[in-house]
């Protein structure tokens, strides 16, 4: 067995136990592998091991992968979600190659999405980002912001509004994990009572897996856990 399939392994039985833990059907949380920095290679070696969802945070390194796998795996239908920050001028390549985008935390950026999104691929689907621990440093709206934001894309007509996502300020401590996950559980009932049908959090990484999960996360988004450290040029 590969490293990577002995890491989705253990990481499949992480999520296993969180989801008894918190008395879930492991069909509620779905794997996202985060391959960012990683080549098409190990992509490749964690479709061998059953992954069939990845997210990408750069553009380009996603397009690019993404085609690799393609032409290596033309048999499979493999999901795409990008996570990473959106700058406007980047927003074509991405409603033209991904499924998913977890990201969006502006009008104007979901506005490009929906125009750009080709009809034939049928609507692309939304994440908002919400800026959870209210860090100076971290992409998101703010909670009091998201209701106005969530009404807006609801009406784009090339998206699909799923849920919420958010990386919370890392902590080490399970129940100071748990509450930011706790508000961004709490805005999405907000925003369903408001009338708004979500069906998605995006929360919990490699760190927080298992509070994530409690909390009531629907995708997890693991990376180091799976593919090993990362190296950045």
């Amino acid at each position: 067995m590969s490293t990577i399939a002995a890491n989705l392994q253990a990481v499949e039985a992480t999520i296993q136990a969180a989801c008894e833990a918190a008395n879930r059907p492991r069909s509620t949380v779905q794997l996202l592998a985060v391959s960012k920095t990683f080549p098409a290679e190990a992509v490749l070696e964690a479709i061998e091991a059953g992954q069939r969802a990845f997210g990408e945070n750069y553009v380009q390194e996603g397009v690019d992968k993404i085609a690799a796998v393609a032409k290596a795996r033309p048999d499979l239908m493999l999901e795409w979600h990008f996570i990473g920050p959106i700058q406007s001028n980047k927003t074509r390549p991405i409603a033209t190659s991904f499924q998913w985008v977890h990201t969006v935390e502006r009008l104007k950026i979901a506005q490009r999405l929906s125009e750009q999104r080709p009809a034939e691929l049928g609507p692309l689907d939304i994440c908002l980002q919400v800026n959870i621990s209210g860090e100076a440093t971290k992409s998101g709206v703010k909670p009091e912001e998201l209701e106005g934001l969530a009404k807006a894309v609801v009406q784009l007509p090339n998206l699909r509004l799923r849920g919420l996502m958010a990386i919370p300020e890392p902590q080490a401590d399970p129940a100071l994990q748990r509450a930011p996950f706790a508000r961004l559980r709490a805005l999405a009932q907000d925003l369903i009572k408001a009338g708004i049908h979500l069906d998605t959090l995006s929360m919990g990484m490699s760190g927080d897996l298992q509070s994530a999960v409690l909390e009531g996360a629907t995708i997890v988004r693991i990376g180091s856990a799976i593919f090993g450290a990362r190296h950045y040029e």
